[in-house]
């Protein structure tokens, strides 16, 4: 039963009982208080008393008057009270949850889509300029954009190999086809060859290492920003079910189900009585507060920094232009090639046959090759800062939470009756501020020690703020941290930017793709 079906149920069941009861009967008899048990405990009860009596054997519910309570619901009462603040915990961050968890889907099933547009893009560029070797090469297309996607969302994998392997596997491709294309089949020893010469000889420049820069600077933020989602629905998860001290649920039996026994089932608690409660109980949630702020704000620094070769979607659907830039550099150098590969290879044999040819229908799709098309100006930058502008109004969650749930839910409204933990008057009390260090004066609710899954919680925090802030805006080192339950350990790939990786912006010729990704609302 959610809060707000129980809040439903209470008022139906409450009208229904005044409207059929004398004024009397509310003060003599426990039969209404009977019903209201019966229906919010779930179940027919035993031993529940029919009139009001002495209530000696109960150890919160105290009053000098009688009672329709007895030692057994006052149990089952706290166990409720527990559940109700659960429930309207739950229901307080389930559209900060929503936010989080639906954009964390759709960013990483954006990324997808890029990685399989790229990977079109690179085999369509095979298939119209290099026709020889498009099929060739399909296989390495798809194994470097299956560790790209490896990479990006969080696997163990090396930038800087699978980088690598994938040059490996071109050279000898475009030797044999562009630079010596006489031979047209080579033997598995003189591929194998080639494909190590070509750190030797260099046959595409400086692209390798463009490559390795520009795939650096923008997967690992990516990346990051994935596990940074991830880690915040972690701790929504958390705080979602944490545990309520015994001092805790004793408070909110008391504010929430006594006055059930003096027949006063319509009272609500007063608002600074709300607040001392809530306060109490939630005092070592609110410890989260300035890490929850600090984290909002390192991943809006972040997401602001990923523009030009900082930006996924810019590098990705570029891929294939930095390809076609490493071929034309080796076709270009042939001569010198050739010349480099026979010393280190030796002479090849020529074997003339006929390479199959790539036949590719722009209008269709082949061989897994799709045109994703537009929509509109929807980039996954626009959408970010979309989602970063709506998680900005969470940013203090954690601190004003008590408060909200006795301004919302909880408290009786201004200038109403209220109850105030032994009758139906003004609270007197001093009201206390949030957080650990001012529960000491609470006189409702004893706060001791800290909360160890909080503090666990923290710690996660912290260890992603500073990998947050480490990425913000462009630092020589980009660090990913594998985060896991036990903490995290640190990758750090070069992330020094050249003129001749195109960071000053979009060149001529670039790709500019635009995506749509679910929206949260």
């Amino acid at each position: 039963m959610d809060a707000q079906t129980w809040r439903v149920g209470v008022r139906c069941l409450l009208l229904l009982a005044l409207l059929g009861s004398s004024p009397s009967e509310g003060v003599e008899t426990c039969e209404e208080v009977r019903k209201l048990f019966q229906w919010r405990i779930v179940g027919a009860v035993k031993g529940l008393p029919d009139s009001p009596r002495a209530g000696a054997d109960l150890q919160v519910c105290i009053s000098e008057k009688p009672t329709c309570c007895t030692r057994k619901m006052e149990e089952r009462y706290q166990i409720a009270a527990r559940q109700d603040l659960q429930q309207v915990l739950q229901a307080s961050s389930a559209a900060l949850k929503l936010l989080i968890s639906r954009n964390a889907a759709a960013f990483q099933e954006t990324l997808e889509t890029l990685i399989k547009q790229a990977e079109n893009y690179t085999s369509i560029l095979f298939c119209n300029t290099y026709r020889n070797m498009a099929l060739e090469v399909v296989v390495s297309i798809q194994e470097f954009f299956t560790d790209v996607g490896l990479y990006l969302f969080g696997a163990d994998v090396n930038l800087e190999e699978f980088v690598n392997r994938f040059f490996d596997s071109l050279f000898p491709l475009v030797y044999n086809h562009l630079i010596n294309p006489s031979v047209t089949e080579s033997s598995l020893e003189d591929s194998e060859c080639l494909r190590m010469a070509r750190r030797e000889v260099s046959p595409f420049g400086n692209v390798p290492k463009r490559v390795m820069g520009q795939m650096g600077r923008s997967l690992l933020p990516s990346r990051t920003f994935l596990q940074a989602l991830n880690l915040a629905i972690e701790v929504i998860n958390t705080t979602d079910h944490l545990h309520f001290s015994k001092e805790c649920s004793r408070a909110l039996l008391k504010m929430q189900y006594c006055p059930h026994c003096q027949g006063l089932s319509l009272s609500k608690p007063c608002m600074g009585y709300c607040l001392n409660v809530a306060r109490g109980c939630l005092a070592h949630m609110a410890e989260l507060n300035p890490h929850w702020h600090a984290y909002i704000r390192s991943l809006e620094e972040l997401s602001d920094a990923m523009h030009g070769t900082y930006d996924v979607e810019h590098v990705l659907l570029n891929f294939h232009l930095l390809v076609n830039d490493a071929v034309m550099q080796a076709h270009l150098n042939g001569q010198k090639l050739s010349e480099q590969v026979n010393k280190i290879c030796g002479h090849q044999i020529t074997m003339p046959t006929q390479s199959p040819r790539c036949s590719f229908d722009l209008s269709k799709e082949k061989h897994g090759m799709k045109i994703f098309a537009r929509n509109g100006e929807e980039t996954l930058a626009n959408r970010r800062k979309e989602f970063i502008n709506s998680l900005r109004l969470y940013r203090s969650f954690y601190g004003g939470l008590a408060d909200q749930l006795c301004i919302k839910e909880l408290a009786a409204a201004d200038g109403l009756p209220c109850w105030n933990g032994e009758a139906v008057q003004s609270y007197t009390q001093r009201v206390v501020g949030g957080g650990m260090k001012a529960q000491s004066g609470n006189p409702e609710v004893k706060v001791k020690g800290t909360d160890p899954v909080i503090n666990q919680i923290i710690d996660k925090l912290r260890h992603v703020i500073q990998l947050l802030q480490g990425r913000s805006p462009k630092p020589d080192k980009w660090e990913v941290l594998h985060m896991g339950s036990g903490g995290g350990t640190v990758e750090q790939i070069s992330g020094d930017c050249d003129d001749e990786d195109g960071c000053g912006g979009s060149g001529s010729g670039e790709v500019k793709r635009t995506l749509q990704i679910t929206n949260c609302e």
